[in-house]
């Protein structure tokens, strides 16, 4: 995937840097792998607003994908890579022989007409999935299952992946995305490559209308609002006592980095490194 630039004939095109969309081979989705997309407008079921900054945006489907690669042990064949509204990713269009479709996240070097196979017996190639135990250590994976037969929920977003480590028994060390070493199952089903669109960290919108397309309405600081209105608010100017120089805080008066994790959950016990170990 490449980025192109604009020539800076206007003040949004001088920083712009947007997708070139070249890997894409195929411009329409999958109707019938597609369901209506509703949007709630950041509301909750009495229309009060519960997540800010939330609106408008193009209309879109979303794109139903087979994150538990169901099919086991048949051979598909790439049919077309899409481009995916709701994800950062790419998506890839595979076909099995009896003529059914559907949709896989797009790994990268994934190309038109390559097999994907999911399985036991499956060799770990790239988009191929497969159990956790019959991944070679030091593999780089994504898509991969915390929970076995839950489909993958884990190093799903473009450019990320996770790398197989050890194993201890019957569990996997995984060293997910963020850092953190976990144990997973080694029944659970992983997919092998990294996700593809890897210079998706890079693209500059250029604009804000670009964001509006998007769904996310203006978001002002809350500094800049009166005392009542935010914890952060007021002051004359960029006040010592008010106006964000304070300890911020959320709207609600929650600290920014306060910690959520519940202490007690039981899946404490699979991390073996936390995220926040220094490196």
């Amino acid at each position: 995937m490449a980025l192109k630039t604009f020539k800076p004939n206007t003040p949004s095109n001088r920083y712009k840097e947007w997708n070139s969309f070249e890997e894409l081979t195929k411009h329409q989705p999958e109707r019938a792998l597609t369901v209506a997309l509703r949007k709630s407008g950041g509301r909750n079921n009495t229309g009060r607003i519960t997540c800010r900054h939330i609106g408008g945006g193009a209309v879109r489907r979303y794109r139903l994908i087979d994150f538990k690669r169901e099919r086991r042990d048949e051979a598909a064949k790439v049919v077309a890579i899409e481009y995916d509204p709701n994800r950062s990713a790419r998506i890839a269009l595979i076909e099995y022989k009896d003529g059914q479709r559907s949709y896989i996240l797009a790994p990268a070097a994934l190309n038109v007409g390559a097999s994907v196979i999911a399985g036991e017996k499956a060799a770990p190639d790239v988009g191929n999935a497969l159990p956790l135990r019959k991944i070679p250590l030091g593999t780089s994976i994504h898509n991969v299952e915390l929970v076995l037969g839950q489909g993958g929920v884990a190093a799903r977003a473009a450019g990320q992946s996770a790398i197989l480590s050890n194993r201890e028994g019957e569990y996997a060390l995984v060293r997910m995305p963020s850092g953190e070493v976990r144990k997973i199952h080694s029944e659970c089903y992983a997919t092998v490559g990294v996700v593809g669109n890897s210079e998706h960290m890079n693209v500059v919108s250029g604009k804000a209308g670009r964001t509006r397309w998007k769904g996310t309405r203006p978001t002002v600081r809350g500094m800049c609002m009166n005392p009542i209105d935010h914890p952060n608010g007021g002051g004359e100017g960029r006040s010592k006592s008010g106006g964000g120089r304070q300890h911020l805080l959320s709207p609600w008066g929650h600290a920014k980095g306060e910690k959520t994790r519940n202490k007690k959950k039981a899946t404490n016990k699979l991390i073996v490194q936390t995220r926040h170990a220094k490196k």
